[in-house]
């Protein structure tokens, strides 16, 4: 049972308490390579002199990730900052499991599902299919996992298996994915049985969709790994060399869609008696195909043939809806979030964003569940996102974002906390345009201070964040020299990756700003936040949360 909140008798703001985030927008080195710094912030510059400020830890094993190496993410960065604490994530479960072994030990109950796909195959003589990004990025996969699944399969008599990897392009280096395809491609050479890719593409046209934003993506996904359809190559390499070929600056994750094909034929549909894993651990772009394959009522675009299969995920990727029936590795169990907390004391809350980033204000931050705890208490509210690669469009849907919140908070007095993600320094960042993330950041300051002053109007408190860097760091820099990586031409190579810089904090709340103070906290981090906003709107920092960034001088 989650404990309930407690008030204290400090002077609190009359008005909502905002969360705000700035998806993306970390501290970097303040160099050329830096969006953030680089781009005009007057509002985040005011804001500084105003403002309590630190900045915090949004990586590693502050958001409950493996190693200290390891970026932060959109996703656990918001499961830190609604649940208030610490959980470990998908990528240190699914590292613990297969790494102890217990994932392939018929005697440990993690083992079941693993063993009856493999079982189906063997019983079948059938094909085990992988399907998922291939890269180290560790954000929604790792390539690790995939290999030390494959070699049990082999070991286990599983003589052919079919891998179909998503390019990544994004928590890598822009143009690796061919790195990846070599080593996967070498290693299942060296297995004894018939392991080949047999289809794949770039992650942002082909499979790993989120929220509903973009069904073609998964129906390309679905014709090139179930029916064999597709352009027609060769081997996944020809693939790579032929999408760089036609655009030598392409990124990894906007590679077409290709089928691998032998003698004009695909080598590796989907079929009936087959297994299929999708071996992503992170559930927001795992859905959808998922659900491809489970539902029998499934609408959104015509499967044409829909195959008698075994799937399983490596993780559940949405307890609430069940999604997948079959896993791997059962996920974090997250409760007593802020969001449960405030919905058992009665308290409106507010969720806003574009739908890049709906899943996060909403989802993620409840924990991973997907309904509101008290509906007539929770007003969710999506902005559909453009659909365009978001260099094109930088501002992105901040002003609709915008105007959404402040036309809820002026509408209901009631609503005493909102959170609302701004994607910009996010999204923008993904695609290495340094330019393009300038305008990015600069359209988020711009919204932000028409935000900062309703709030302020209302009586209110704002807590401006970001949940990992991104935009701060959009060229790639040599680990040896600290300098500017460079290509063969000398050009920079655009960074389109996370970053592991810090994020900053800024608690503004005009109403009580002399009486409060930074409280004495270290390590300063994402999951600090439930317990300052809590207080913030008049409760007591609950024990069992990580302590509250700010103390009260009175």
């Amino acid at each position: 049972m989650t404990p309930e909140l407690k008030k204290h008798n400090h002077p609190v703001p009359k008005g909502p308490v905002v969360v705000v985030v700035l998806d993306g927008v970390g501290i970097g080195r303040h160099d050329e390579g830096d969006a953030v710094y680089l781009a005009r912030t007057p509002v985040m510059d005011w804001l500084d002199t105003v403002a309590l400020k630190t900045q915090m830890f949004a990586h590693g094993t502050h958001v409950g990730m493996p190693t200290d190496s390891d970026m932060g993410n959109s996703e656990v960065g918001h499961n830190a900052l609604g649940a208030g604490k610490i959980y470990d994530q998908g990528a240190k479960l699914v590292d613990n499991v297969i790494k102890s072994g217990d994932l392939f030990d018929d005697a440990n109950p993690a083992s079941e599902t693993w063993r009856k796909l493999v079982d189906r195959v063997l019983e079948n003589g059938s094909t085990l299919h992988l399907i998922g990004l291939l890269s180290d990025g560790n954000v929604h996969s790792h390539i690790d996992h995939v290999e030390a699944l494959l070699a049990d399969a082999a070991k286990r008599g599983v003589k052919r298996a079919r891998l179909h990897p998503l390019l990544d392009g994004r928590d890598v280096a822009g143009q690796s994915s061919h790195l990846y395809v070599e080593r996967i491609e070498k290693f299942m050479n060296d297995l004894d049985g018939d392991y080949r890719i047999a289809s794949g593409g770039g992650r942002m046209l082909v499979t790993m969709d989120r929220y509903e934003a973009e069904w073609d993506m998964v129906e390309r996904g679905w014709n090139a790994h179930v029916l064999g359809e597709g352009p027609k190559v060769a081997s996944a390499m020809e693939a790579i060399e032929a999408a760089r070929d036609n655009d030598p600056s392409v990124n990894d994750q906007f590679i077409p869609a290709f089928v691998v094909c032998e003698n004009g034929q695909p080598i590796g549909t989907i079929e009936d008696g087959d297994s299929v894993l999708f071996f992503n651990f992170r559930g927001d772009r795992a859905i959808e195909l998922t659900r491809a394959f489970e539902q029998d009522d499934f609408d959104k675009f015509d499967r044409k043939r829909r195959p008698d299969v075994l799937y399983a995920g490596m993780m559940q990727y949405d307890g609430d809806l069940g999604i997948p029936a079959h896993f791997l590795v059962t996920p974090p169990s997250i409760e007593g979030t802020m969001g449960e907390r405030l919905a058992d004391a009665g308290v409106k809350q507010l969720a806003v964003s574009e739908t890049q980033k709906y899943g996060h204000v909403t989802y993620f931050w409840n924990g991973n569940r997907t309904e509101p705890f008290n509906a007539d208490l929770e007003t969710y509210i999506e902005i559909p996102s453009d659909r365009v690669v978001f260099d094109q469009r930088p501002w992105m849907k901040a002003a609709e974002i915008t105007d959404a919140v402040m036309n809820q908070l002026r509408g209901d007095s009631d609503i005493k906390f909102a959170r609302v993600n701004y994607p910009n320094g996010d999204m923008v960042g993904h695609t290495g345009s340094l330019e393009a993330a300038i305008v990015a950041v600069e359209a988020s300051d711009l919204s932000l201070g028409r935000l900062l002053k309703c709030i302020e109007k209302l009586g209110g408190a704002a807590i401006v964040t970001a949940d990992h860097g991104n935009s701060d760091q959009m060229f790639q820099i040599d680990k040896k020299t600290g300098e500017f990586a460079t290509n063969e031409k000398g050009e920079r190579i655009p960074h389109t990756a996370h970053t592991l810089n810090p994020v900053p904090l800024r608690i503004y709340a005009p109403s009580i700003q002399d009486s409060l103070e930074l409280a004495d906290v270290e390590p300063r981090r994402l999951s600090n936040i439930a317990s300052t906003a809590l207080m913030l709107m008049g409760y007591e920092a609950p024990e069992d949360l990580d302590a509250s960034l700010i103390a009260f001088g009175d």
